[in-house]
């Protein structure tokens, strides 16, 4: 018989509380290694925390969290070593060119060649032309990519990010997503969380729908549409909405340039 690999992301019965609020109910989740898992939930439904708790920045009352085999509880360092997590907010420094931020995140984790890791993301994430310019004067979408480049400093294996297109542009929502479809087929395992259900369907391999607490449903979308009744076919009109008329006009992969009023003074 095949073995079956264990999975990237194994969570077993994990709880967490805060005062009388119980936000984590005994939660369990498999991430496959290679693929992206979008975990959704409203509101207030636990997310940010069971990503808290993966990332070693939070500690669970009860149960098991493991990444690549590490017990996030018992052996943190392992943990750290093998994820990397990208907030709700870009951790980028405006001050701080596009370049000098890459070199400084690899300085900082001791690689032998700074300089290097930062031109080689650079390059990946699409930013060699805006490299030397201050990361305050980049758009959203930017902001965003080289906040991922900057989380992949040190190649980690498993990649969370914690509702990245947040506040973002349709354009720069695009962007967002083109870089977490490369970062699959370059073999990183991602756990996504998100607010936005076109985002897992057009992203995920498998749902997770959190609430209450636990994981109500887990599977893919097809397994997730067979829970409800069957659809009656009926035939409509179907008009373009808005976002396919806004990227008709300006095109999918345009940028723009941003405008200097719409930046926030960096003081």
């Amino acid at each position: 018989m095949t073995a079956v690999a264990a999975p990237a992301i194994r969570v077993r019965g994990v709880t967490k509380s805060y005062g009388d609020l119980e936000v984590l109910r005994g939660v369990d989740l498999d991430v496959a290694a290679g693929s992206v898992v979008a975990l959704l939930g409203s509101n207030g439904a636990g997310k940010t925390t069971l990503v808290r708790i993966l990332a070693t920045l939070a500690g669970a009352d009860g149960g098991r969290a493991e990444v690549l085999g590490h017990d996030v509880a018992a052996d943190a360092d392992g943990g750290r070593r093998t994820i990397s997590l990208t907030g709700q907010f870009a951790a980028v420094d405006d001050v701080l060119t596009g370049r000098e931020n890459l070199e400084l995140v690899a300085r900082l984790r001791h690689l032998a060649d700074p300089a290097g890791v930062a031109e080689r993301l650079l390059a990946r994430f699409s930013l060699t032309d805006a490299a030397d310019r201050r990361a305050g004067t980049y758009s959203g979408g930017m902001r965003r990519r080289l906040d991922i480049a900057m989380g992949l400093v040190g190649d980690p294996p498993v990649v969370v990010l914690d509702e990245p297109t947040t506040g973002l542009d349709p354009q720069s929502r695009i962007e967002v997503w083109q870089v977490v479809r490369g970062l699959v087929r370059d073999g990183t395992t991602v756990l996504l969380t998100t607010q936005y259900l076109e985002e897992a369907e057009q992203l995920a391999d498998r749902i997770a729908i959190l609430h209450g607490g636990t994981i109500v449903h887990h599977g893919t979308l097809a397994e997730l549409r067979a829970l409800l009744p069957p659809t009656t076919v009926t035939y409509v009109e179907k008009q373009p909405s808005l976002e396919e008329v806004f990227l008709a006009v300006v095109g999918p992969g345009s940028t723009g340039t941003p405008d200097p009023t719409d930046q926030e003074e960096v003081r």
